[in-house]
């Protein structure tokens, strides 16, 4: 497993950016970490690499948002207003399974319901330095 790396939050979005432009169809991606540590601002970088020219706002409170790109869709789902597993049964996951790109931000909350991860990314915020993040794949 490669070893953990420190970013900006410049750095991140950039590496963030160049990721989604290499990522292969249909993969999916689970974006991990405490509240703060840059899953989304992950998320949306990725999408612009995928092709997402609009603004990616986070789906913390619609929990999915969906982006349309020349390549195929790419979905954006943040699970952490699930209070069970449960509750993902009512999302589409075969939808979501097939798109271009599926980014899944706290895939826990999913429990079962959530696809296997094609890439999984763990993000911590490094407590001495606000701007700095962990950034760890694998």
């Amino acid at each position: 497993m490669p070893e953990p790396r420190l970013l900006t939050r410049d750095e991140l979005e950039r590496e963030g950016e160049a990721l989604g432009k290499r990522l292969p169809p249909g993969v999916v991606v689970f974006l991990e970490g405490a509240l703060g540590a840059g899953k989304t601002t992950l998320a949306r970088a990725i999408a612009r690499g995928l092709g997402v020219t609009e603004p990616a706002s986070s789906p913390t409170y619609a929990l999915v948002h969906h982006h349309e790109t020349p390549h195929g869709s790419v979905y954006h789902v943040d699970c952490y207003r699930l209070r069970s597993p449960d509750e993902a049964a009512d999302l589409d996951w075969a939808t979501l399974e097939s798109a271009r790109a599926l980014l899944l931000e706290w895939p826990e909350r999913a429990g079962p319901w959530a696809p296997p991860p094609s890439l999984r990314i763990r993000l911590a915020r490094v407590r001495e330095h606000d701007d700095l993040r962990s950034w760890e794949a694998a």
